[in-house]
């Protein structure tokens, strides 16, 4: 192992930003899970927080349960490195408010995972932002400020809408998914730090020179969770080339902030 990662075999390492997906045949994609983790074990991850979102509008709630399940799947197979997100899609508010609760309680997930189904800020999600803070779990939601073609995902949130859903309920935990994911990173981080509340994790492909270094400076590193989204070499590099502290990247890695999410177990564990 090179000396650079070090800092990674040497602290704790929580990934807050992952996936599983499903294969050609609906299962869980065993080939993709068995790369993730041997990447993250050739790493030295020690969690992996993750979810399988639906990415298309229509998303039914036979559908999203299914996913959940192969997140499910996933946890067992990998007991103690990987955790769940519950992706929900809020439209169907009753069926989400179940399958939050099955996922929470009975699957022991520790987390909402939203997609750009609705704007984070939309009232049709209040039901469901009301009932995280109640079970106390945070809301990893899709985000970007695009500045190009923006019609291609026309309910994506960005730095605003999650600043105004940080406002009607403080006591909520946001994260701000990917600041690399692509569009005016900047813009969003300057909307959402004066929101104590607000959570952001630094995956996403784009890299760009300073990009780690402004989000310590305007959130605080406390208020970084590591994360690599599907670009595990970026999401690596861009916390080992920034030119911050050593304790800013430990506390970034461990997410401090966020154990007590980890230790959640289900109500119903066998």
């Amino acid at each position: 192992m090179s000396d650079l990662m070090q800092i990674f075999a040497e602290n704790r390492v929580v990934n807050w930003h992952e996936h599983v997906w499903l294969d050609q045949s609906g299962n869980l994609d065993q080939a993709r899970l068995s790369e993730l983790v041997t990447m993250a074990k050739a790493t030295c991850m020690d969690a992996l927080v993750c979810s399988n979102p639906v990415m298309v509008p229509e998303c039914p709630p036979d559908l999203v349960r299914r996913h959940n399940d192969a997140v499910f799947e996933a946890t067992q197979l990998h007991k103690g490195l990987i955790y769940g997100m519950a992706f929900v899609n809020p439209g169907y508010r009753l069926e989400s408010e179940i399958e939050i609760k099955r996922c929470i309680n009975e699957l022991g997930f520790v987390g909402v995972k939203l997609y750009n189904q609705y704007l984070i800020s939309d009232p049709a999600i209040r039901d469901v932002i009301n009932l995280c803070e109640s079970l106390d779990i945070p809301i990893l939601e899709h985000s970007g400020k695009l500045n190009y073609q923006p019609e291609t995902q026309p309910f994506i949130s960005h730095g605003t809408h999650f600043a105004l859903a940080a406002a009607e309920h403080p006591k909520q935990a946001f994260i701000y998914a990917h600041i690399g994911g692509g569009g005016d990173w900047e813009w969003s981080i300057k909307a959402i730090a004066p929101c104590p509340n607000i959570y952001a994790d630094i995956s996403g492909s784009v890299c760009d020179q300073g990009m780690i270094e402004r989000a310590v400076s305007l959130l605080g590193a406390d208020r970084l969770l590591f994360g690599t989204d599907m670009s595990y070499e970026a999401g690596i590099g861009k916390l080992l080339g920034a030119d911050i502290s050593e304790e800013n990247k430990k506390t970034i890695l461990c997410g401090k902030r966020f154990e007590r999410y980890l230790e959640r177990r289900p109500l119903h564990a066998d």
